[in-house]
């Protein structure tokens, strides 16, 4: 008998047997997760410079060990509302690598790193916010929580209007 195949993040095909890795952040309620190995950083940001004329999401860029590092804000990249916790200032953030350069994902609070099973590993919900199915790469249906797994590259894809 055949084994099933699973689709893994990368686009490769992994046996059922097969596993992922995830580093997973919390933005909001929602559990977010990106693949492990994309990861370069856990930090958080002392100063973040302001890019004039950036569009909303793009947060800034900061210093990272002598590289200019642009930050992302998830929360606004997702369309979620600001945080009206009093905690704005209290970000963490998750460095990732895109091709050769660095992007720093601004979320409010860092989880953990995760295996799971690519049997649990659903396709992205059509019941998903509009906005997140854009960045989604799929879903994991853990035991109290969906974590979402987000696509880095379409993530960090973001059109500058003229």
């Amino acid at each position: 008998m055949a084994q099933a195949l699973a689709p893994t993040h990368s686009g490769e095909v992994a046996t059922s047997a097969g596993q992922q890795d995830f580093t997973t952040f919390i933005v909001g309620n929602q559990l977010f997760g990106i693949p492990v190995l994309k990861v370069q950083d856990i930090l958080k940001p002392e100063k973040i410079a302001k890019i004039p004329l950036a569009p909303p999401e793009i947060r800034g860029s900061i210093n990272l060990r002598g590289r200019i590092v642009t930050v992302i804000d998830v929360r606004t990249r997702l369309g979620m509302p600001t945080r009206n916790d009093g905690k704005h200032n209290d970000n963490m953030a998750v460095t990732v690598e895109n091709g050769p350069d660095l992007y720093t994902l601004l979320v409010d609070k860092i989880g953990d790193v995760i295996s799971l099973s690519n049997d649990l590993y659903e396709s992205t919900p059509g019941t998903l916010d509009s906005r997140w199915r854009e960045y989604c790469d799929g879903v994991y249906r853990l035991k109290d929580r969906l974590l979402v797994i987000l696509d880095v590259e379409r993530l960090l894809d973001i059109k500058v209007k003229v």
